[in-house]
């Protein structure tokens, strides 16, 4: 791992950020307070709001920590697409009482804004989810002190990271929770993602760069297993999804262990750009018809979401859970790195020939 990074946290445990009000500055603190490296999700939330989590954050933990962006994303969207699925969507705003959103409430996610604040007042760690940020976005940063990463998820991706100067990969497998980070959306690709392992041998052939998997890992000896491969650390998302000081609805950490939602699927019924989430009747439903139309169907179904989770109905929300799921252990953030760390070392002994016969 690049000496860089390696400084920064003592455990190879990255905790994911979970845009939506799941990776909120208390999960993030108990993380980095017990040795990994926690986030902040930017996306979906104003300039402001993000200043304001960062302010929380440092009131509650002096070690490093990462703040996550999202790209600005290409005008992809047709709007007649975006037209017809609002239609076939009426009958779930009826159901909830609430009306359908707007779906041409901004394309950007006020990425310039968000990275001025992050210049003017540097964080650790900064990385981006559906795209390459320019090279004088990510030297300014450097200049700041700030340590930088990009998602990616085939080889070329992460071909374009290290040519626009990234310090760092993350390297997300087809299993992982949540949005693939992937930089163009393009739906004849839809269904050919490639699993972590695989993308990481990959990856590790293609750039110098050092590796953060992420994908589906729920316990150390999968850590193990990634480290193993050339990775030089984890990214976890559905592991701490379920911890108390996740932001995650309680409907939502529960739905992770219910026998009801036994398997996952990558849909784009909920925000139009592939996701992985729990197989529900929302996305049972709708996931056929949704067009390749990110954020316009994001901010169109954000009221149903939303009207959902305050029902407490599980059946009409994004339950967003990487492969792992069922996995996931209710354990408090700064235990659970704890308890991946003993793990991860078991792994480390068992296969080097020290574990019991």
């Amino acid at each position: 791992m690049s000496s860089a990074l390696t400084d920064l946290f003592p455990h190879p445990i990255v905790q994911a950020p979970m845009a939506g009000g799941v990776s909120v500055p208390q999960l993030a603190a108990a993380v980095s307070e017990a040795g990994g490296l926690g986030f902040l999700a930017a996306g979906y939330k104003t300039a402001d709001g993000m200043y304001q989590e960062i302010k929380q954050l440092r009131g509650l933990t002096s070690r490093p920590f990462g703040v996550n962006l999202f790209m600005p994303q290409p005008d992809y969207a047709e709007p007649a697409a975006v037209d017809v699925y609002a239609h076939q969507l009426a009958g779930e705003a009826a159901w909830y009482e609430t009306e359908l959103g707007d779906p041409d409430n901004g394309r950007d996610d006020g990425y310039d804004a968000k990275l001025a604040v992050l210049l003017d007042n540097p964080v650790p760690v900064v990385s981006f989810h559906f795209g390459v940020p320019s090279r004088d976005a990510l030297d300014a940063l450097r200049r700041a002190g700030t340590f930088t990463l990009v998602t990616a998820t085939t080889a070329d991706e992460a071909r374009a990271v290290e040519q626009a100067g990234a310090d760092a990969v993350i390297v997300q497998g087809v299993e992982a929770g949540g949005h693939q980070g992937t930089h163009r959306d393009i739906p004849e690709n839809d269904g050919s993602g490639i699993g972590l392992l695989s993308l990481i041998a990959q990856v590790r052939e293609a750039v110098r760069l050092p590796l953060v998997a992420a994908g589906g890992i729920m316990r150390g000896s999968q850590i193990a297993a990634v480290l193993a491969a050339g990775a030089s650390a984890a990214q976890l998302g559905t592991a701490f999804l379920a911890t108390p000081e996740s932001g995650a609805q309680a409907v939502h950490k529960q739905a992770l262990t219910n026998p009801l939602f036994s398997r996952t699927e990558l849909t784009r019924a909920f925000s139009g750009r592939p996701a992985r989430g729990l197989v529900n009747r929302f996305m049972r439903e709708h996931g056929r018809y949704a067009p390749a139309a990110y954020p316009e169907i994001h901010h169109l179904t954000s009221p149903l979401r939303k009207a959902a989770a305050k029902a407490g109905d599980a059946q009409g929300m994004a339950l967003w859970a990487g492969q792992g799921h069922r996995m996931a252990r209710e354990l408090p953030a700064g235990q659970l790195v704890e308890v991946l760390v003993a793990e991860l070392a078991a792994a480390r002994t068992a296969s080097s020939g020290g574990g019991p016969r």
